[in-house]
């Protein structure tokens, strides 16, 4: 089965190729630097790490992924590889059509072309456990990392567990929290799930309810870039009202579909808006797309206002705009979804979207027929966790995002999840790796590694930062080729630069380790 792919991919896929070229450039030069620096590299080591660099990089604008098949593979992404490596068929150009799931004038894919982690689990051995405890526990006792850190590292093609400090014993893990949220959620809704927002008017009726859905990516932004759009919305609501000849009305919105407390446990904080079924732009207050900001107070009646002045502009005047239920039986005006789930998931990653993950961790909820509240999210997280077989003992989820220290997690069920979402029979899941920032190149490993050449490229880690705690987890390609998940968590740090720095040279070295 191929999911069809939207139109909003199709007309973002320039904006992806500029991106994907100007990222060919930095990775050349990185690779160059490397290549003069780490001269114990191998030669199947830059191979599978440009594998895993460059196919990723290609599809580097995550905010506007492509479809996903029944692989889990993005679409884009098998057409590159088919027409780069003319294995099993041929580039038959341009003009040769399209099948659903590709790329619209891009080839049909190639039969064999090779999937996104093919080879990566290496054809050298795995580490040695005790050749890692060398590398790794010098590494660890580091003062940086404070009187408590634990550890994991997982073989992703047997699952095997190489290496282990305390990796049972949990501890806050902060933004790394995000890597279970992604994998509830697209475990309970699916990868192709889209989060609808709609405008809908009772029979006999001139009340307009504009119903949350639970998307934050909503965007009242002349470019929509992929993402649901509240000016279409409003076109498809104004044209809607046209043709019952209403042209006042008054203006509801419902934000039912959520329960519990909208304000996360830290209170008001630039990083992340109330959690509320209805918002737009994340509520910010700026034209900032990430990173803290001011938000609306109330996010669910700015987006209300904004939608009025929308609908204003289109001759539809509103005589007020209070909340309201929507009412059973009222009909659609209008509609607009979300980017598939895959999608929010690799921009929530990357970027370390609290907003999202919040908005993951309630669509979880609803899938689980779970209250979608801060409680009923962490319920659902953790039952669908269990349903995948993933070790739970001392795990707690206070919220999705990672922002709570109500949260609990461990080492051996992060690298867990790593190779859970590698392996064949999870498909679904695989928007949990390519969604990880790679080290030199992406999100919040952008600017990370710069003195860490040997890990660039080759770590791809989702990164955790609260006052005193320092967490990364991820995949990295070892020097035989062999693909590794790892999880280092520390608490009680007091320098989170040296913390960082220090997580990333043991992620570096693992990249290193030829450790047979």
């Amino acid at each position: 089965m191929v999911v069809p792919e939207p139109k909003g991919w199709r007309a973002a896929r320039p904006h992806v190729v500029r991106i994907a070229r100007a990222a060919r450039s930095r990775a050349e030069r990185v690779t160059r630097v490397v290549a003069a620096r780490s001269t114990g590299f191998t030669t199947l080591q830059f191979a599978a790490g440009a594998a895993t660099a460059g196919l990723l990089l290609a599809a580097g604008a995550v905010t506007v992924a492509g479809p996903w098949d029944s692989t889990g593979q993005r679409t884009a992404e098998r057409d590159r590889a088919a027409a780069r490596d003319r294995q099993g068929g041929t580039d038959h150009g341009p003009d040769s059509g399209w099948s659903p799931g590709t790329a619209q004038g891009a080839p049909k894919p190639a039969p064999s072309a090779p999937s996104v982690l093919a080879g990566l689990g290496g054809s050298g051995s795995a580490p040695g456990g005790r050749a890692l405890a060398g590398l790794l526990d010098p590494l660890l006792d580091d003062e940086a990392l404070g009187p408590r850190h634990t550890a994991a590292v997982v073989d992703v093609a047997t699952g095997k567990v190489l290496y282990g400090r305390g990796a049972d014993d949990a501890s806050t893990p902060a933004s790394t929290t995000k890597i279970a949220t992604a994998a509830a959620a697209l475990s309970a809704a699916g990868a192709d799930h889209r989060i609808e927002t709609r405008t809908v008017l009772a029979p006999g009726s001139d009340e307009v309810v504009l119903v949350g859905g639970g998307d934050p990516t909503l965007t009242a932004r002349e470019d929509a870039e992929g993402y649901a759009s509240l000016r279409e919305l409003a076109d498809e609501t104004a044209a809607a009202l046209r043709k019952r000849h209403l042209d006042e009305i008054t203006l509801a919105y419902d934000t039912s579909l959520y329960e519990g407390p909208a304000l996360h446990s830290i209170g008001p904080n630039p990083n992340l808006a109330r959690v509320t079924p209805l918002m737009v732009d994340e509520a910010r207050l700026d034209d900032s797309t990430s990173g803290p900001a001011d938000r609306a107070a109330d996010p669910a009646e700015d987006a209300a206002q904004r939608f009025e002045e929308l609908l204003e502009d289109r001759g539809i005047t509103a005589r007020s705009v209070d909340e309201a239920e929507a009412a059973k039986g009222a009909r659609i005006l209008g509609s607009v979804s979300s980017p598939p789930l895959s999608a929010l998931v690799e921009r929530m990653l990357t970027s370390s979207d609290n907003d999202i993950a919040e908005a993951l961790a309630r669509q979880t909820a609803l899938a689980s027929g779970e209250p979608a509240s801060f409680a009923g999210a962490g319920t659902a997280i953790r039952d669908e966790l269990r349903e995948l077989g993933l070790p739970l003992d001392g795990v707690r989820f206070a919220d999705g995002s990672g922002l709570s220290r109500d949260d609990r997690m461990t080492a051996d069920l992060l690298t867990a999840l790593l190779a859970e979402a590698a392996s064949p029979r999870r498909p679904g899941l695989r928007p949990v790796l390519t969604g990880l920032p790679i080290a030199g190149f992406t999100g919040t490993l952008r600017d990370r590694y710069a003195d860490e050449t040997s890990g660039t490229g080759l770590v791809r880690a989702k990164t955790g930062t609260l006052t005193g705690v320092n967490t990364l987890a991820g995949t990295v390609v070892d020097a035989d080729g062999r693909l590794l998940a790892f999880a280092f968590l520390a608490t009680g740090t007091t320098d989170p630069t040296a913390a960082q720095q220090t997580l990333d040279r043991a992620a570096s070295a693992l990249a290193g380790c030829g450790c047979r």
